[in-house]
């Protein structure tokens, strides 16, 4: 088991990490072109209502629809979005790994006792992706992204399919997350959770973590 790391870290068989906000920031590039998209329409979005769909999708709450209810308007989704996403991918152009996620990843690959994973809402093309780019794939075991089990998060089934994957008992592993939808998906599949919120869940309440940080940062030890 490790010993040298956060308490968190002391029985985990297996640490699963969240992708978006938690290994790269992009939850806040994604939000900001949202808030764009509601000021051209005379509309704001304020981070305590956008933070209902993070973590998960548009099914949990849809910014779409609710734009939509409040100019009375319907959009060219298919066009709208295009266009954020040109803008998402220029404002992450280059952007280095979340504060502590490189040297906590390097630090668990160096304990062949522990295995070590992505779980996202996302697709697989996003995530395996920008962990090439990071150059961070090949400190992971295995990527469980959108597709791979039935349902996203805030339901358990990405978690306990990387659990079987992995093939480690739910109970054995520590999530590491940042979104309400992810904490509850993990907590649904019986695992612990290290929340670290990133600067727009940060206006959430967290208290049902087993543990809070602010910063990957705080979970490396320090030499």
């Amino acid at each position: 088991m490790i010993t040298d790391l956060h308490p968190a870290f002391t029985e985990a068989k297996a640490v699963l990490f969240d992708f978006d906000g938690i290994v790269l920031d992009t939850e806040w590039p994604i939000y900001m072109t949202w808030k764009a998209l509601f000021e051209r329409e005379g509309q704001e979005l304020p981070p305590e209502i956008y933070v209902k769909c993070i973590g998960s999708d548009f099914d949990t709450w849809s910014p779409e629809t609710y734009l939509e209810e409040l100019t009375g308007k319907q959009f060219d989704w298919e066009t709208e979005n295009a266009a954020r996403q040109v803008d998402i991918l220029k404002n992450l152009e280059g952007s280095p790994a979340m504060p502590g996620a490189v040297p906590l990843i390097e630090c668990l690959a160096e304990h062949p006792d522990i295995l070590t994973a992505v779980v996202s809402s996302s697709s697989h093309h996003w995530v395996d992706g920008w962990l090439e780019k990071l150059d961070l794939s090949k400190n992971f075991n295995t990527t469980v992204c959108r597709g791979d089990a039935p349902r996203i998060k805030p339901a358990p089934d990405l978690y306990l399919e990387a659990a079987r994957q992995l093939g480690v008992a739910p109970s054995d592993c520590l999530v590491i997350e940042d979104s309400m939808n992810g904490m509850i998906s993990a907590h649904q599949a019986g695992m612990q959770v290290v929340v670290v919120p990133n600067r727009l869940t940060s206006v959430l309440d967290f208290s049902e973590a087993d543990w809070q940080t602010k910063s990957l940062a705080e979970l490396v030890p320090v030499d």
